[in-house]
């Protein structure tokens, strides 16, 4: 698939199985992270790939994360299951690093280009995806889980592995509804 045909026709793909992205292919997505626009340089990012054990790792995570914030027991069960809707997922962490010139938002948006870059590259190579925030992304529990500084931001959670089902097209959205020209 061309770069422009991958563009136009991206879609997040939630239903996910074995295999995920390794080898080659896990190196491409990571090195595509690594290559988003990074005003200074400052690598304002770091990323925590769980397979394996490290799904599970991260369920125990958002299960003491559900405990603690008195969610009811339903949500607990639901809170250790969620890592397992993917052979992969990679936590996307914003990590703020003062500069004169480059804000916290820009640093974070640097962040989320590189989660789009992984997107990008795992469906380039036949594999899918979706990004996925909710309270996890946010909570004291989860963030202390991986030593954020006080600035820092989960920006999502990058579930990867190979799609279950055809994606479904989505309609296309008109480009004059959300562009103006200056001319």
């Amino acid at each position: 698939m061309d770069a422009l045909s991958l563009l136009l026709n991206r879609q997040s793909q939630a239903r996910l199985q074995a295999p995920a992205p390794d080898g080659i292919s896990l190196d491409n997505i990571m090195r595509a992270a690594l290559r988003v626009p990074d005003h200074a340089g400052l690598t304002p990012w770091r990323f925590v790939v769980c397979q394996g054990k490290g799904l599970t790792e991260l369920g125990a995570i958002f299960e003491r994360s559900a405990i603690e914030n008195d969610r009811s027991q339903k949500e607990i069960e639901r809170a250790i299951q969620l890592p397992l809707r993917a052979p992969m997922v990679i936590v996307a962490i914003a990590c703020y690093r003062e500069h004169e010139k480059v804000p916290r938002v820009e640093q974070i948006a640097s962040a989320s280009c590189a989660v789009m870059a992984m997107q990008m590259a795992a469906q380039a190579q036949g594999f899918n995806g979706i990004w996925r925030t909710g309270a996890y992304a946010h909570c004291d529990v989860v963030r202390r889980a991986f030593e954020l500084a006080e600035e820092d931001e989960i920006i999502g959670f990058l579930y990867l592995g190979t799609p279950a089902i055809p994606s479904i097209d989505k309609p296309a959205l008109a480009p004059s509804d959300y562009f103006t020209r200056w001319e």
